[in-house]
């Protein structure tokens, strides 16, 4: 390895690694973010009691079959065949020519939200069943119970689980290189054809996916230390000092 090479190369190139950076970022962050829309709501959901009337209990166990069948098939099968299914079946089967970056973004966020679900469900799942009585006791229904009591608690509790994600979709839009996604992996390729020397491009390709998942994990450790609160608590104010009558002073 010639570290003169790397340096020549990467002041030639630098414009296509930077777009492939910037585009392994884009995909990854809204892809997140709507996976993450996803996977709450269908983690919510099939934690819904079943309700006692028959029509609203048929129709949720359909809502959760539909839910679970997504789940299953897309966290059973690889996000590579996937696009490729997605993509190019969506255009020979109903004439739909997605655009390539929209695509990667509907796939990685439909991906992304097959998992959340299941980090969701874990999430409220683990919540103390005294506090949903104790919402029920005051008044509160299932909604109103998830969104005051449960969900605030179960967003901080699955906070690492959503950054581990976050950094594997980072990883894995490498994959979305095969429908023509020109993210950092493809640019990678680009230029290594160009010079025909694979080792140097990779190598610097290996160092940019690190810079960013690295930062990803600084940045949410740090959310996390804010989450959490200082670990020592001062009282505000100063202490009320009492003082007894001198016919006490004695007892």
């Amino acid at each position: 390895m010639s570290i003169e090479y790397i340096i020549s190369m990467v002041t030639n190139n630098w414009p296509m690694f930077l777009r492939g950076a910037g585009m392994t970022l884009l995909i990854s962050i809204i892809g997140t973010i709507f996976g993450a829309i996803i996977g709450l709501l269908a983690g919510v959901i099939r934690t819904i009691p079943m309700p006692e009337r028959k029509v609203k209990r048929i129709f949720l166990k359909i809502v959760n079959a539909i839910l679970t069948m997504y789940i299953e098939f897309f966290r059973g099968t690889p996000m590579i065949v996937q696009a490729m299914v997605i993509y190019y079946g969506s255009a020979l089967a109903f004439g739909v020519d997605m655009d390539r970056t929209a695509a990667a973004i509907f796939i990685v966020s439909i991906n992304t939200g097959a998992y959340m679900a299941e980090i969701v469900r874990g999430g409220v799942i683990s919540i103390d069943k005294g506090q949903f009585e104790s919402a029920q006791a005051i008044g509160m229904n299932h909604i109103q119970t998830m969104l005051h009591v449960v969900l605030p608690q179960v967003v901080r509790n699955i906070l690492p689980a959503t950054g581990n994600q976050f950094i594997i979709n980072i990883k894995d839009t490498s994959v979305l290189n095969v429908i023509g996604v020109t993210e950092l992996y493809f640019q990678t390729k680009t230029v290594a054809g160009i010079s025909f020397k694979y080792f140097e491009p990779f190598f610097v390709a290996c160092i940019l996916y690190f810079v960013m998942t690295f930062t990803v994990t600084i940045i949410l450790r740090y959310v996390e230390r804010r989450l959490d609160g200082p670990e020592n608590y001062s009282m505000i104010g100063q202490p009320t000092q009492v003082t007894l009558p001198k016919n006490n002073a004695g007892l």
